[in-house]
């Protein structure tokens, strides 16, 4: 589907639920479990901090992965978001789908299951937790201690 239209499809699903009002259920509610947006449009030459300035007015950004030519380093234009609270993502598709930043239209759009990339064997214990479950809020917390090494288990394929 056209960039264009799928923009204008997410701003009129924004709109019908506005319409209906409170006690219905949203679109955004499929997400629930992600706290990942999907942002293209944007400027080639606004870095990582560039982007978290102007997304971090609806939560704060706790990861974010800008997509780069693996040659030349330059930015391909797009990038995956990771929000602390997944609340967050529904305040960004809802208000910032369709802004202009410097002539550029941003497409603004939840992703529903991302992974981030792995670059090295050499992760930080966060960077790790991410790999392995996502940004999404978890039901139930348990013994840190334990989790963490749950999760260095998992990943090491022991």
């Amino acid at each position: 589907m056209n960039p264009l239209t799928n923009m204008k499809n997410v701003l009129k699903l924004s709109e019908q639920d506005l319409k209906q009002g409170v006690g219905k259920k949203s679109w955004h509610d499929m997400y629930r479990d992600s706290a990942w947006i999907f942002v293209a449009g944007f400027p080639y030459n606004l870095s990582e901090g560039d982007i978290i300035c102007v997304f971090s007015q609806y939560g704060e950004v706790v990861n974010i992965n800008l997509v780069r030519d693996s040659k030349t380093g330059k930015s391909k234009g797009f990038c995956f978001l990771c929000y602390e609270d997944q609340r967050s993502t529904v305040l960004a598709v809802d208000n910032l789908n369709g802004i202009k930043i410097m002539e550029r239209t941003l497409r603004v759009d939840h992703v529903l299951d991302y992974k981030p990339p792995k670059e090295n064997e050499k992760m930080d214990e966060e960077t790790l937790r991410l790999y392995m479950e996502g940004c999404a809020p978890r039901p139930q917390m348990g013994d840190v201690k334990t989790e963490k090494k749950e999760y260095r288990n998992k990943f090491k394929g022991k």
